[in-house]
């Protein structure tokens, strides 16, 4: 309930000729286990014999593809994508997977991230004649893999020299004529693995993906690692030549990531509610229940629980037919969501003591909406436990979070942020916490958008709508 918007999420199949899957109708199932990573739009191509075909489209994965669809897209490999904007307008030419013919073949590409020196690399392009249709910077990255490719002898090579050339983060999944390639930056700042389904290789944002098909999960992609399955399913491993401090992101572990996913080492699930414990021992206060804000505030509201020993009680009811608030452009709409999303549980909270545990504050409105739930339903005081800490610097990299001025942290203490939104106390996890909370990672963080120290040079100002602005009169 933070009003984040999320980045994306990618997929990738390869199945040998003959086999009994689809792998269009595998991508379909994997891509509604990464919804939770974007709602705006989705898309799947699949490979026949050198051709590819795609189909595309704002939407859910439920709304965007049905039986005839899937059926009409046959191949041997697919990829797929869902997508929220963080740049480029939400509008069917900005969906993925972005498919394109060149001079030495087809090419399809789904990318989870985004580009720090897009802008930069866009003029060149246009200055060199290239011709964009979307606004995204994923264009940007298939015209950059192209004319390295153009360069290369294969499409692999390609993909590591264009790591030399984009900066930013992405994870990828490429389709070419005869080749699945997946790729993931050299700092590992998007999730990516890796597993089997049968005599099939997969590939996709998150583990979770793996589970919903019945695939075995081999092992994360490594940060700067090109993963190539050629086409009799031989699988080889290149890198980049750069190596650079890693630095995942971070929020994978609070926010973004489902709980029932492990990334990079890591269960999810757990990091959250060692998240809650630590918030135990760094903000306690006397209370008779605590509550999460569903869903990625309930595993740090159990680990509170537990650590604290205060019973853990639910306080808030989703309606499970609304999607997450932060899907929602425009402030009206994101308000109007969460009403629609919660209501809270008066015969739980009413003449309560009453912690409520959320993953984050981004711009209050919404917090504040939910305290005010509490408060209404009976609850005599609700304190707020925040399980990250305070958002005060925009993030670069593919997580959408609003100007610096908008952030309710900027220029504020906690004290006058617990005013505004009006809770009796309010505690966030301390950086030191947050760097501890995902037992088993092997990765650094990034956690600049807490402060402000960016593992990579980044524009001064964030850009929403990189490639897009009216024309003044």
């Amino acid at each position: 309930m933070s009003g984040l918007h999320e980045e994306c999420g990618v997929f990738g199949i390869w199945c040998p000729e003959g086999s009994s899957l689809s792998p269009a109708h595998e991508a379909y199932a994997a891509l509604f286990a990464l919804q939770h990573r974007g709602q705006e739009a989705c898309g799947i191509a699949v490979n026949h014999r050198g051709v590819i075909r795609c189909h595309k489209d704002v939407g859910l994965v439920g709304e965007v593809f049905d039986q005839e669809k899937l059926d009409a897209l046959q191949g041997n490999m697919a990829t797929g994508h869902v997508r929220y904007s963080t740049t480029g307008d939400p509008r069917r030419e900005n969906a993925q997977p972005l498919a394109i013919t060149h001079v030495k073949g087809n090419l399809a590409l789904a990318h989870n991230g985004n580009l720090v020196n897009a802008g930069a690399l866009r003029r060149q392009l246009e200055l060199n004649g290239a011709i964009f249709r979307s606004s995204s910077d994923t264009e940007v990255l298939v015209y950059t893999l192209v004319q390295e490719r153009l360069k290369a002898k294969s499409i692999e090579d390609a993909v590591v020299n264009a790591m030399s050339v984009v900066e930013g983060a992405y994870s990828l999944c490429i389709m070419s004529s005869r080749k699945l390639i997946a790729a993931r930056d050299p700092r590992g700042m998007r999730p990516l693995c890796m597993g089997s389904l049968g005599d099939a290789v997969v590939f996709a944002s998150e583990s979770c993906a793996l589970d919903a098909l019945g695939a075995r999960f081999i092992r994360d992609v490594e940060p700067g690692e090109v993963i190539v399955v050629d086409h009799t399913g031989a699988v080889r491993s290149l890198h980049a030549p750069q190596k650079p401090k890693t630095a995942v992101c971070v929020f994978e572990y609070i926010y973004f990531a489902r709980p029932d996913s492990v990334i990079d080492g890591a269960s999810v699930e757990l990091a959250r509610q060692e998240a809650g414990k630590y918030l135990s021992l760094e903000h306690p206060v006397g209370a008779d229940m605590i509550m999460g804000v569903p869903d990625s505030g309930i595993p740090a509201a159990i680990g509170y629980a537990r650590c604290s020993g205060i019973p853990y009680g639910v306080g808030l009811i989703k309606n499970r037919y609304i999607g997450r608030t932060f899907i929602q452009p425009g402030q009206d709409k994101r308000e109007r969501s969460v009403r629609l999303k919660l209501n809270a549980l008066r015969e739980a909270v009413q003449g309560k003591r009453v912690i409520m545990v959320d993953d984050s504050i981004v711009r209050g409105t919404t917090c504040a909406r939910l305290i005010k739930l509490v408060r209404d339903a009976g609850a005599s005081e609700v304190h707020l436990r925040i399980s990250a800490p305070p958002f005060r610097h925009p993030c670069f990299f593919g997580t959408d979070i609003p100007d610096q001025d908008l952030l309710l942290a900027h220029g504020r203490t906690v004290e006058e942020m617990r005013e505004i939104i009006g809770a009796d106390t309010l505690g966030f996890l301390s950086l030191e916490a947050t760097r501890k909370i995902a037992r088993g990672c092997h990765l650094d963080f990034c956690d600049a958008c807490f402060t402000g120290e960016y593992p990579m040079d980044v524009p001064k100002q964030a850009q929403k709508n990189l490639f897009e602005s009216e024309i003044e009169t």
